[in-house]
This record gives structure tokens, sequence and C-alpha cells, in this order.
């Protein structure tokens, strides 16, 4: 039985999403800690295995920035350096260990946003929550709405205390393909893929290997839940509910979310979290382990609609 939408507001987490005007009056404080997350894909190199490069944000914050903001390099930092894989969870040492550098202690307040797409800033989000820090907040509209709203900017680089950090990876908070493999079929469990409804449908090449899809996925594009009116902003919860439940995905459903390389899917998985869903977890290899694996199964071509 599904859950009553009443019974989920207390499983939000309002302050988990910071507006722009918020985030300036609180520009000071000595507990905040702001990271931009700053990342750009771009064509791999020729007989590169991976499906892109990734290259850090970190030009683009040293020309301007949110003041105080410090840089964290997502892919060279807090990502598993032994996997082809790009943007794979790291030990809880590694992670403790970039977040403590940058000033991030157990105490601190984080506010987290990025230019070119808030996905970086939610991947961040779920990574921390997954280690157990639950003082975490992403900017709504990120560095577009904030340039766009003409709010102070700065040159100077972010710096802090080296902190102390404690990370515990907290279980089912990211799976591999064995277990998403284990729950195909399962009408107790969905599996959402955020990539956009071509690289769902499989129509044409794709840059992670096979194209296609893991069967049986619904798909809510990660860009359907962002309001290109807004810079880039979420849409309302009233609209992330719509959009998600018309694709089957309700309260009582174990949410398996992914796209190419865990990292847009986490869009989803923040709303979702916002309108109280429990049961939410991550296939952090996605399509960029599963299409790549000849052995796993793939399903191409409309889909028939999901009954239960």
């Amino acid at each position: 039985m599904t859950e009553g939408r009443a019974d989920l507001s207390a499983w939000r987490e309002p302050q988990a999403l910071i507006e722009t005007g918020a985030l300036e009056a609180s520009l000071g404080d000595p507990a905040l800690r702001i990271l931009d997350c700053t990342t750009w894909l771009k064509p791999a190199e020729p007989g590169d295995d991976a499906p892109y490069r990734v290259v850090p944000g970190r030009a683009e914050y040293d020309a301007e920035h949110i003041p105080g903001a410090v840089f964290l390099d997502i892919q060279g930092t807090i990502s598993d350096p032994d996997t082809r894989l790009r943007f794979m969870a790291p030990s809880p040492e590694r992670f403790a260990d970039a977040m403590g550098a940058l000033g991030v202690g157990d105490d601190s307040r984080v506010v987290l946003y990025a230019a070119g797409s808030i996905m970086w800033a939610t991947r961040v989000w779920w990574m921390l929550r997954a280690f157990g820090f639950e003082r975490a907040a992403v900017l709504d509209g990120g560095w577009e709405k904030w340039k766009a709203e003409g709010r102070p900017v700065s040159t100077e680089p972010g710096r802090y205390p080296p902190a102390r950090f404690t990370a515990t990876l907290k279980p089912g908070r990211f799976v591999d393909s064995a277990y998403v493999r284990s729950r195909l079929g399962d009408a107790d469990a969905v599996m959402v893929n955020a990539l956009a409804p071509e690289f769902h449908l499989g129509e044409g090449p794709s840059r992670y290997g096979r194209p296609g899809r893991i069967p049986g996925s619904v798909n809510v594009p990660a860009a359907t839940l962002l309001d290109p009116a807004s810079n880039g902003a979420f849409v309302s919860l009233d609209e992330a509910r719509q959009l998600h439940e018309e694709a089957g995905i309700t309260p009582d459903r174990h949410v398996v979310a992914y796209c190419g390389g865990g990292i847009s899917a986490t869009v989803g998985l923040f709303l979702l979290h916002q309108l109280g869903y429990r049961d939410l977890t991550l296939y952090d290899g996605s399509m960029g382990e599963w299409a790549h694996d000849p052995g796993l199964p793939i399903e191409t071509g409309p889909q028939a609609r999901e009954t239960r």
C-alpha cells in the first residue's frame, strides 16, 4: 500500500535546499563552508577507454566565485582512483581526508553549488549523506542564478584550517551491478534512468557502450526536473511528484536511480528525498559500467506501460 502524502512530510528536509538570498545573508558565518563543485565533461581522447574526459572547473573558480567558497575537484579528490569508471564513490578514509582538507568538519554547515548544472552539487550532497553527514544544502539555481541576480563574487580563494571529518558509509546508499541485476523483475523495486529519452530508448550510438537501458527501467530525465526559465533551479515539488508518479515511482517502492556515471541521477534522488521518499539508492557504476559489460542484459526501443 502506498504511503499517504501526509505521512511523507516528516521525512522531508527543507534545509537541504537553500535560496540565493538566504546564502548571501549567511556569508561570513564562521561555521559555513561553501563548496564550488563545478565540473565539465569533454570528449574523450582517441584510444581512451572512458566515455568522456573530466575537466575540473578550477579555471572558472579562479576567475570568480561566491565569496568564501573553496573549490572541490570531484574526480580528483573524492572519487575512487583505482577504477576506469569516473566518479565512483571512494573509501571513507579518502572522502574524510578530502573534506577535512577543505576545512569541512563534523559541525560545519555546507552549501554546495556548481556552474553548468546543479547535478554536480546534488552528487556531492548525496555523497555527504551517504558518508553520514547531514548538514549540507544545495544552492537552488547554482552559479547561474547567483550571477543573474547580481550577488557578490570574489576572486580571493577560500581558505579554512583543516578540520576533522568523520565518514562512515551507510549501507545501501550505493549499489553495484550485481545488486541491480538481482532486483530485475522485482515489483517492489523500480529502476529509474535519468538520461535523456533517446538514450533510454537506445536510439543511435551511446558513449557508454551498448545503447539502451537496464531492462524494465522507467525514464525521468534529470533535465525535466530543472526549470530553464529559472536559471536551472529545481522544478516545484508538486511538479517533481507528478513526473515521478506518472512513471510509476511511488513511495512504497525501492528506488534504484542511475544515469551515465552516477551524477545526473542524483538530481532525481535529491527531489525524491525532498518529497519524503525514504527507500532510495544509487547505482554508482550506472551505464558506464552496465553498457560496457556484455554479460549484463540491456533493453532498447519503446517499453510497455507498467502495470502493478
